[in-house]
């Protein structure tokens, strides 16, 4: 199934995506989408329902919110398109590069907001992968079995912040606006292998990033196993897996994000997110 969160007039709607794309309210059948309710095939029950019958929601009704009220941590893994790599100059990892953004996630269709002081925004798509239980030194062969779902991570990032002002790259990926998340989270029935499916990004209609998971240096399983060696994943962890190639970084020359921008991304199966890019204000 695909859930997500719906802003209405009257707070937000946990809701499912029929077969025809139109969003069905869950009010009466879930609270809400929590890292709870995710937890240990929590949503399962959910499976029985016919959607056709539920009540729809318009896009009069709302917008979408963040996939989860509490998502925990955001998880990010740096250079794991080995062709992302390459434009950037770097040189392939060894093993998944780990950093944080520790912003609060938005909504898919939330406005980005270039930092204070902020003059290379970019732009990276990426598959994200919501947690769904207690991970501890999991196998890669059994890492997909503690996956609720999956979901489109625009991981904006502030190329100046990162790079040019020393330090881990935390602080350039965490500005305020920068963790869209979302539309839907997608279960794993949906999505029978996270390595066969197309990601893309335009800005202001022009495709800059065209690239597909299976090119990724490390494969999902490989990333949350890794992982899992040293941090105890929890339900609702977020783990956004990197981006391929067509970064504004990588461009001959580079081409940041300016206010009036707008973002188009998505990724086979799991929905699109459109982004307006606005200047900073407090």
């Amino acid at each position: 199934m695909k859930f997500c969160r719906i802003r209405t007039a009257d707070g937000i709607v946990p809701a499912a995506v029929d077969g025809e794309g139109t969003l069905r309210s869950l009010a009466g059948h879930l609270d809400d989408v929590t890292s709870d309710t995710i937890a240990y095939g929590g949503l399962a029950p959910l499976e029985a329902l016919v959607l056709d019958d539920l009540p729809t929601l318009t896009a009069a009704d709302g917008d979408y919110a963040p996939i989860l009220a509490d998502i925990r941590r955001i998880f990010c893994i740096g250079l794991n398109y080995a062709d992302h790599a390459a434009e950037t100059g770097a040189a392939i990892p060894e093993m998944p590069i780990l950093f944080m953004k520790v912003c609060p996630p938005t909504g898919a269709n939330d406005a980005v907001m270039i930092p204070k002081g902020g003059t290379k925004t970019d732009w990276e798509v990426e598959l994200g992968v919501v947690i769904g239980r207690r991970t501890q030194h999991v196998t890669e062969e059994a890492a997909l079995d503690h996956v609720a779902g999956y979901c489109v991570v625009n991981d904006v990032s502030e190329r100046a912040f990162q790079i040019e002002r020393g330090g881990q790259w935390v602080k350039g990926k965490s500005c305020d606006t920068f963790a869209p998340i979302g539309p839907w989270l997608v279960t794993p029935d949906e999505v029978p292998d996270p390595q066969a499916l197309d990601l893309f990004l335009d800005v202001n209609g022009d495709r800059r990033q065209t690239g597909n998971t299976r090119t990724m240096i490390f494969s999902v399983a490989e990333v949350v196993a890794h992982l899992s060696r040293f941090i105890t994943l929890e339900p609702g962890d977020v783990i956004s897996t990197g981006t391929p190639p067509g970064v504004g970084m990588g461009m001959k020359p580079p081409q940041f994000l300016q206010p009036g921008d707008q973002m188009r991304l998505g990724i086979q199966g799991l929905g699109e997110q459109r982004q307006a890019v606005v200047a900073w204000q407090a």
